[in-house]
């Protein structure tokens, strides 16, 4: 008997390569405002000839444009199964295996269906050769975030980016708190809306996010509280500074680089 064919629509994607850039209009040369990393979904909202597709990322509601090539196009019933057991990579680089071919893959990847040694896309079943955390099975702790933030020291500073080879300030937050199972929106006056205030500094602890603001007093960076006084951030590279009341102390140039609005705790 001939196998009958699935002809639900296909609304939604997942993402097919290591990064893909997101745009905010359909070329090109346009602005790049987010990445996508693999395994990554997002919903079709509008198609532009051959090349182009906008998009809305169903992490986090992110709306831009991308060349769906990059992107494995699915169904809905497809899409829901590409959510569940989910697990992310904590190696800076690992690859994904199908046979003869080998896929790299970066840092904060999305593996859906994860059983320790493959994961499911919705075509095929690939090897994974890397390291991974599943944060429903075994929530990180605080010292393994610590130390997968510091994986990506002296990454370079990339408007948009989201991966250890150009990532911004929230790129970099988002990526790292989805690895250790918490959702946040891409911007980081958005991630600012999230969570506990902490009133003092000295109450902050490893993992609560600080927030700065320019001189109107809009929140334009983020950063992940260190021990000791220390924060982690995307500025020029991602790198760690003091911090204290008044805000980041580049210990390079010795001089204060963003102002301090305030720290919240998400987790």
């Amino acid at each position: 008997m001939a196998r009958k064919l699935d002809k639900a629509p296909k609304d939604f994607g997942i993402c097919a390569v290591a990064c893909a850039p997101i745009r905010i209009k359909p070329d090109d040369t346009m602005e790049m405002v987010s990445q996508l990393l693999f395994g990554e979904t997002i919903k079709i909202l509008q198609k532009k000839g051959k090349n182009w597709i906008k998009i809305e990322c169903t992490n986090d509601g992110y709306i831009g444009w991308m060349d769906p090539k990059m992107l494995l196009l699915i169904t809905e019933k497809q899409f829901i199964k590409c959510k569940q057991g989910l697990a992310y990579s904590v190696d800076l680089v690992s690859y994904l295996i199908n046979g003869d071919v080998n896929t790299p893959v970066l840092l904060g990847t999305t593996l859906p269906a994860f059983d320790g040694m493959s994961l499911q896309m919705p075509e095929s079943k690939l090897i994974f050769n890397g390291s991974a955390i599943n944060p429903e099975v075994q929530k990180p702790s605080t010292e393994m975030m610590v130390k997968i933030a510091k994986k990506y020291l002296n990454a370079p500073y990339l408007w948009g980016g989201r991966s250890p080879f150009g990532i911004d300030c929230s790129g970099f937050t988002q990526v790292l708190f989805k690895i250790w199972g918490f959702a946040l929106p891409r911007d980081a006056y958005q991630q600012a809306n999230l969570g506990e205030l902490i009133d003092f500094v000295e109450l902050a602890q490893e993992g609560d996010l600080a927030f700065f603001d320019n001189a109107e007093g809009k929140i334009t960076h983020v950063g992940m509280v260190l021990a000791n006084q220390e924060i982690i951030h995307a500025s020029g590279r991602v790198r760690i500074d003091k911090l204290d009341h008044e805000g980041i102390f580049n210990k390079q140039t010795k001089k204060y680089t963003h102002h301090l609005k305030f720290i919240k705790r998400i987790s």
